[in-house]
């Protein structure tokens, strides 16, 4: 065989793995976009549900007061391993947008107070110990995730592990008023 056989062969074994790499790429998304559809079901969607409290700086909180920009309203446990592992997400996208928090199920203020200190953790939080908040949202496992847009429609929900980058992406793709 000569060179150019050889090139070529080599190609054509580089392009088959190269496709059933893009294959193998596109099936994992396929499938993670379908698990994350299947968790979302039950969460709250059309204009958002009452959303009203006092955050632990002792502030009164009222998400319809935010109309006209979009909000981040992000559910999570001190008990919960994987919002232990978005806290910083969460507080960074905090500091350049408006996030309101719900700690579900995590005790009184003073409790989640401090966890968020021992976690060096400072976005806008409310309590609800009892879950009452959580069920009137659809939220049925922590972290769920929303995005209201400025007419204070539910644009975008997500249960589970997000990103900073991922967060500020849904907030800017639909936040946007409808």
């Amino acid at each position: 065989m000569g060179k150019d056989q050889n090139r070529s062969k080599s190609g054509s074994v580089r392009g088959r793995r190269l496709r059933g790499w893009a294959i193998n790429i596109l099936i994992l998304v396929v499938v993670f976009s379908a698990v994350q559809w299947w968790k979302s079901r039950p969460l709250a969607t059309g204009e958002a549900p009452q959303l009203v409290g006092l955050a632990l700086d002792g502030s009164r909180f009222d998400l319809r007061d935010l109309r006209g920009e979009p909000v981040l309203v992000h559910f999570w446990g001190t008990w919960c391993p994987v919002c232990r592992a978005m806290d910083g997400a969460i507080d960074a996208v905090a500091k350049d947008h408006r996030v309101i928090s719900v700690a579900l199920q995590s005790g009184d203020w003073m409790e989640v107070q401090q966890y968020m200190n021992k976690a060096d953790i400072a976005f806008p939080t409310i309590t609800d110990p009892e879950g009452e908040i959580g069920v009137r949202w659809g939220v049925s496992g922590v972290p769920a995730t929303f995005i209201v847009n400025a007419d204070g429609k539910i644009a975008d929900t997500t249960m589970g592990l997000s990103s900073s980058w991922g967060l500020r992406l849904r907030l800017w793709l639909f936040g946007r008023s409808s």
